[in-house]
């Protein structure tokens, strides 16, 4: 059993302990900055807990969107998908509808909606979002670059990335829009 006393460096390295061992009823802790992280095209994606740690229940990752950042419309065919605003200000279309979104508030869309998400704001957007059931994770692993380093900014949209997005996005059940629609 863990104490207030132990050290935040023990607790980290077994907290983050291969999830191959990991027990649903274990629980995680995921300290800040040490989750795996991917870059994509508009943000990079951190992964806090995925379908292999919850059953399939859910994927929850913290999204990081630089300055006019994030994705072009979109839908997920088989996930829900929840963002809370944590820092920043994003634009979040869903639907026929966009909202403002800033820190502190919450956006539901329900999967087979179009929806997607732009920083309006001058610095980082960051904010928790959450897939139910997980799935989406796979997606991020296929598609994006892993964020060895976290500096780096995301990468270029070039002809080899846009082939791994829909490829990826095929096998994810995603089905991207037109950018007009941005």
């Amino acid at each position: 059993m863990l104490t207030m006393t132990d050290d935040r460096a023990a607790l980290a390295q077994d907290a983050n302990a291969s999830t191959t061992g990991l027990k649903q009823k274990q629980g995680k802790y995921v300290q800040t900055g040490t989750g795996p992280a991917y870059w994509g095209p508009g943000d990079e994606v951190t992964f806090l807990i995925t379908g292999d740690e919850t059953g399939g229940a859910v994927f929850m990752s913290e999204l990081s969107v630089p300055p006019a950042g994030g994705p072009p419309p979109h839908i997920h065919h088989r996930e829900d998908e929840s963002f809370y605003v944590r820092e920043g200000t994003l634009a979040i279309r869903m639907g026929d509808r966009t909202v403002n979104a800033a820190p502190g508030d919450f956006v539901y869309i329900p999967r087979g909606t179009v929806h997607c998400f732009k920083n309006t704001g001058s610095g980082h957007a960051k904010m928790l979002v959450t897939f139910t059931p997980a799935g989406m994770e796979k997606f991020f692993e296929e598609a994006f670059h892993p964020a060895g380093d976290r500096s780096a900014g995301p990468p270029l949209l070039t002809e080899e990335l846009l082939a791994r997005l829909i490829g990826a996005a095929a096998k994810s059940g995603v089905e991207f829009l037109s950018p007009e629609l941005h």
